[in-house]
């Protein structure tokens, strides 16, 4: 059985979103597979922690796992069906889905034509129940370095999706009893691998979609389609405002004073800025076109604002000292004229 996603996640079933995200990304910085590379524990571990974000991420899937738990993706084959659950996960857990809790009568008396049902809509069966119906979209979170967002990335992704049962071929039963392989679905969880291109000039929130790389449609529905929800990372140089990226660059104080010419770090290489004299410290400049790409806009990029730091000695010769030294009697005497 699945751990339950809120331990997973260490965060408690009345977690707000902002707890979740917090307990998410910590989570997800500690295993992601870059900080440690060949441990499959950690691999596991990470998979784990963005299929517990994926759900609990999304209000309206969230409510579905509060109510079904495990079976949460089943939500609407149940609630169609007519079941109830006795509180988190019908099957998992113990509960009655068919509103029986006081024990009176047969319980299981709707077993059979409960499950037919869902089974005729899964496979699209006899007589036209459920028709066809397009398949779940699927989102999952992916983290990106800032410089991967400038020049757009890929990723290889690990999906879960379903796939006919080998033991009964997807009829969801063996000789007229319920397949244990599949749990009577049709259907067991296959692991695929996907590799997916992230454009440049995507931020944090950013939804990239897949298209038909979701949940398979039900009888001859469309699948569903992928969303990459990005996340930018924070990165040592650089602080991301829009499409505009803001710096620091330091300035010697000879330089401030009299004029000069420093280099400037981008994010795609390094440029010349003329310092005027008498520069002060925390000025901004405006590098046109030095920023972020424009998302889905090609040749278009923001700004480099670039910020002076006026950088002191950390030490004088002693011969410098003397020139300080007459510069400021002289400083001096212009201000008593």
């Amino acid at each position: 059985m699945a751990r339950d996603f809120y331990e997973v996640l260490g965060v408690s079933r009345t977690a707000s979103e902002k707890e979740i995200k917090a307990a998410y990304r910590k989570l997800a910085r500690k295993y992601h597979p870059d900080v440690n590379p060949g441990d499959k524990a950690a691999e596991a571990r990470f998979k784990e922690i963005n299929q517990a974000y994926e759900v609990l991420s999304d209000p309206e899937k969230r409510k579905k796992y509060d109510r079904w738990g495990d079976q949460w993706e089943l939500a609407d084959q149940f609630e169609a069906a007519g079941a109830r659950p006795g509180g988190g996960n019908p099957f998992a857990r113990g509960g009655s889905p068919f509103g029986r809790e006081d024990g009176a009568g047969d319980p299981f008396s709707d077993f059979g034509s409960i499950f037919e049902t869902l089974f005729r809509r899964e496979r699209g069966g006899p007589r036209g129940m459920g028709g066809s119906r397009r398949g779940q979209d699927v989102e999952t979170p992916v983290e990106i370095s800032l410089e991967e967002a400038f020049h757009g990335t890929t990723r290889t992704l690990n999906l879960q999706t379903p796939d006919v049962c080998r033991t009964c071929g997807g009829t969801g039963e063996i000789a007229g009893a319920l397949c244990h392989a599949c749990e009577g679905m049709g259907t067991t969880m296959r692991v695929r691998r996907l590799e997916v291109r992230i454009p440049p000039g995507v931020k944090t929130g950013s939804r990239v979609r897949i298209a038909g790389e979701g949940r398979p449609g039900i009888g001859n529905g469309a699948p569903g389609d992928l969303y990459l929800l990005v996340t930018v990372l924070p990165h040592a140089r650089f602080e991301r405002k829009g499409d505009d990226l803001v710096t620091e660059v330091d300035v010697p104080v000879v330089d401030a004073v009299l004029g000069g010419e420093v280099m400037v770090q981008t994010i795609d290489g390094r440029v010349a800025l003329r310092i005027p004299e008498l520069t002060q410290n925390g000025r901004q400049f405006r590098l046109s076109g030095k920023g972020m790409p424009v998302l889905g806009q090609a040749g278009r990029r923001g700004d480099l604002y670039v910020k002076v730091r006026v950088l002191l000695p950390d030490h004088l010769t002693a011969e410098e000292r003397r020139h300080w030294e007459a510069l400021r009697e002289l400083r001096g005497a212009a201000a008593r004229r």
